[in-house]
């Protein structure tokens, strides 16, 4: 099972999926960008299940996101 993990030694502790260097940014940006999960799975040699794994982490920390209103005066 797919994993996003922290670890400081590898891409500077961005998250990234487990046993692999390839950040969740990365697979964001191309999802972002238009490719499909077919493209990515081969161009990241990863699972369709690494991939959703990457959106499940993705929606935990924006549903987490804490949004506060300044005052103006």
């Amino acid at each position: 099972m797919s994993e996003i993990v922290l670890d400081k030694k590898i891409r500077f502790g961005k998250p990234i999926i487990k046993g692999t260097r390839i950040a969740v940014d990365e697979v964001l940006g191309a999802l972002s960008g238009g490719m499909s999960f077919e493209e990515i799975e081969e161009e990241y040699k990863l699972r369709r299940s690494d991939i959703l794994a990457v959106l499940k982490y993705a929606t935990k920390i924006v549903s987490e996101e804490r949004i506060g209103i300044l005052a103006v005066s």
